[in-house]
């Protein structure tokens, strides 16, 4: 069983096992491997991801159309506004990871920033619950084009500055918790390294866990019962998420900061270009390194020099001036083509992440004009077909992890059973299909209404909502490979001192796909309106094309796998064989001074 936790044994002299990954408590000290980490720690961190997840999805899944029945915004606005929301908070964990890295270290800055993320849930609560700042209410029966009462600009705004203060919140903790669940396990101890190895793909399944909570539950609590109680539910639960992260503090391992990654790579470019006239010697031996005791002394591993990138080997050519904007070490400057190379791929899942961002935005505004019925007395909330992308993301997980991977295995030799970058292109394959079948599916729908005469906008097409399964359950496949591959990919092929940075590529990606989805949606709004057209997409979805923006969608799909494919060819991973051997070279090192009894 994958998270069975083996007693440790001591080493041969009686003593108790000390990590050799340079993890520490919270006090800077060496940390016991039997009584620390593992899944012992990573069962809170797991617990916590669940319930925050609950927490988030219970805001995201529905938000749409809160904008659209509560403040009355339109299709395009309601989307953009969606999606702007959820671009900034996938790209504050950028700064969450500055400071982490540089300042505070992860497990301080995920508790500071926890707390804004339970106040910013806590005033959004208040907001749709207090009359003074929720939006005025139309009355039963009362069509929302019919509707005279606005909210205030006063309301709008409290509204706002607490979705933004949960987006600042999350910056903080989305960086540094899937991190520090990684960092629990020692890679120089064979049997947590394997362990490691299904980390990421237990943390999508408490992932999956507390979405799907979110998407039936809480998505019909919102629909039925009210947004106070629907918005009030994944407060209570982000604080329980806290709380079980704090119990686990005992068991956690730390790494210390190391120092601004970001400041780092600055660094090693700028060198790079004061020097670019002089020429790289052949000799990689003759560039600028420390020796194993400087790194020992700085507590930071030693990388082998790479021929990747040459470009950026001019920094640690050595010329004289040693400041460290003119001269870098090999390890620093290695530490730089690791992360620079990873940006191609960045911009490879651009594409996929604003697909994902029409789940909760324009596949839930579909819902809303089809059949729900589920009996005489039960309609199914829009959202909930959200839940339908959990459900099937969990079942191929599953799949994926006890079945797939075992059997390639056999065949490739590779523990992962394919490379990551191969999981990844699997998935944009899916994307693909994806569109393609939204297109369909919104052609068949539009058919429908207009056989129908059915051309005003609150108007229900006889036609049942599971119409837009399909494109929801693929949507759940697609993950399995995409969202997965993303976040192991760049923590893996991140240097040690920079894994915050590194998963924080991963946020990014999805940050800047939700701002491409509103430049695209805009864009694309405003085009086809040119000239007198009705525009493909409209307030009225009975009269808009949405077909031919998933149309459009399956076009950028394909050039983005394409472009993918090239890169991915062209992608060279780290040789963690030699930097672990470096390392082991190092901690020999470091066992006298660090870990002694």
């Amino acid at each position: 069983m994958l998270m069975e936790v083996a007693e440790e044994r001591g080493s041969e002299d009686g003593r108790e096992e000390y990590t050799k990954d340079g993890t520490v408590d919270l006090k800077g000290r060496p940390v016991l491997r039997s009584k620390t980490g593992r899944w012992t720690a990573c069962s809170f961190i797991l617990g916590y991801e669940m319930c925050e997840r609950m927490s988030y999805y219970g805001i995201a899944s529905n938000l749409v159309l809160y904008l659209t029945r509560e403040l009355h915004e339109g299709t395009v606005k309601s989307a953009n506004n969606v999606t702007n929301w959820a671009g900034f908070v996938w790209m504050a964990p950028i700064f969450g990871a500055y400071i982490a890295d540089a300042h505070l270290g992860r497990y301080r800055t995920f508790v500071m920033a926890s707390g804004i993320y339970v106040l910013g849930m806590s005033l959004l609560t208040l907001a749709v619950t207090v009359p003074a700042l929720k939006p005025p209410s139309c009355g039963n029966g009362v069509k929302d084009e019919d509707c005279d009462k606005n909210a205030s600009t006063f309301q709008i705004g409290i509204f706002y500055f607490a979705l933004y203060m949960i987006a600042i919140g999350t910056g903080g903790t989305k960086p540094n918790i899937s991190t520090m669940g990684a960092d629990q396990f020692d890679d120089f101890d064979p049997k947590e390294r394997t362990q490691k190895l299904s980390f990421f793909n237990f943390w999508v399944l408490g992932i999956v866990f507390g979405t799907l909570f979110s998407f039936t539950f809480l998505v019909y609590i919102q629909d039925n019962v009210g947004w106070g109680l629907g918005y009030g539910l994944p407060t209570l639960g982000l604080a329980v998420s806290v709380l079980v992260f704090l119990v686990g503090t005992p068991f956690y391992r730390h790494r210390l900061p190391s120092g601004s990654p970001l400041t780092r790579m600055s660094m090693v470019v700028v060198a790079a270009v004061r020097k670019w006239k002089l020429a790289v010697p052949k000799d990689p031996k003759e560039l600028h390194e420390l020796s194993l005791h400087d790194y020992s002394n700085l507590g930071k591993f030693r990388i082998d020099h790479t021929p990747i990138l040459r470009v950026l080997d001019k920094a640690a050519v050595k010329s004289g001036p040693t400041s460290p904007w003119l001269l870098c070490p090999v390890s620093q400057v290695e530490e730089t083509k690791q992360m620079i190379k990873m940006i191609p791929v960045l911009v490879a899942t651009l594409i996929p992440s604003t697909i994902t961002a029409q789940v909760g935005t324009l596949f839930v505004k579909q819902g809303t004009t089809l059949n729900r019925s589920l009996g005489p007395h039960f309609e199914i909330p829009p959202a909930c077909l959200t839940a339908f992308v959990t459900i099937f993301m969990f079942i191929s997980l599953l799949i994926y992890d006890r079945y797939f991977v075992p059997a390639i295995r056999k065949h490739t030799g590779d523990p992962r059973g394919i490379s990551m970058l191969q999981r990844l292109g699997i998935g944009l394959a899916f994307h693909i299909i994806i569109m393609v079948t939204a297109c369909f599916a919104e052609k068949r729908r539009l058919g429908i209404a207009k056989e129908n005469g059915i051309l005003e906008q609150n108007q229900t097409v006889p036609l049942t909502i599971f119409i837009l399964l399909p494109q929801f359950a693929l949507m759940g496949i697609a993950d399995t490979f995409v969202d997965v591959a993303k976040l192991e990919f760049f923590y893996d092929q991140a240097p040690q001192g920079m894994k915050s940075l590194g998963t924080s590529y991963f946020t990014t990606s999805i940050g800047i796909g939700n701002f491409l989805s509103s430049f695209l949606l805009t864009v694309v709004s405003h085009i086809t309106k040119k000239d007198g057209h009705r525009g493909w997409i409209q307030n009225n979805l009975n009269t808009s094309r949405l077909d031919y923006f998933y149309a459009f969608y399956a076009v950028l799909s394909f050039l983005n796998l394409l472009f993918f494919l090239l890169v991915a060819k062209s992608y060279v991973y780290n040789e963690d064989v030699d930097v672990i051997e470096s390392n082991r070279e190092l901690q020999r090192v470091l066992e006298p001074s660090s870990y002694g009894a």
